[in-house]
């Protein structure tokens, strides 16, 4: 036997095996998370994607944002996963600011916070909203159409 030719079996036929499945499941779920933020930073019928729109309604709102606020904003994405966080926070401001925008609000309040908190939660998650609200005592009952 050469040195340029080695035998798969045993052991190491395992191993390789092992090492492509790992590899090529971390490409599909990287391919799968950049696919995504690829098809949010397309532009749609009026020039800009979702992600100018969240930029847009978060830079014309950021003066209305007081310590407080950004601390309940920073309190209501903690179940989210560390490397996401951001992101989500970026979605929640983005809703926030539309909703300050709409109703022509002088200063982003608890109020205005939770509404865009919500509208801004996949469906999927609201189980994992409605506990850190509860955790957080917030009395949802006024807000329970938002769920729907």
């Amino acid at each position: 036997m050469s040195l340029l030719q080695v035998e798969l079996e045993g052991w190491f036929l395992w191993f390789i095996l092992f090492w492509v499945v790992v590899l090529v499941g971390s490409f599909a779920i990287g391919g799968y998370f950049m696919f995504r933020k690829f098809l949010k930073r397309l532009p749609k019928e009026d020039g800009k994607s979702d992600m100018d729109w969240e930029e847009y309604y978060v830079s014309k709102t950021i003066h209305l944002w007081g310590n407080e606020q950004k601390e309940l904003l920073n309190e209501l994405v903690t179940p989210v996963p560390d490397l996401f966080r951001p992101v989500a926070k970026q979605k929640i401001a983005g809703k926030i600011g539309k909703l300050a925008l709409e109703e022509k609000a002088k200063a982003i309040n608890f109020d205005l916070i939770i509404r865009g908190y919500i509208q801004a939660t996949p469906k999927r998650d609201h189980k994992f909203l409605r506990k850190k609200l509860d955790e957080m005592n917030v009395d949802i009952s006024p807000y329970e159409h938002l769920f729907e």
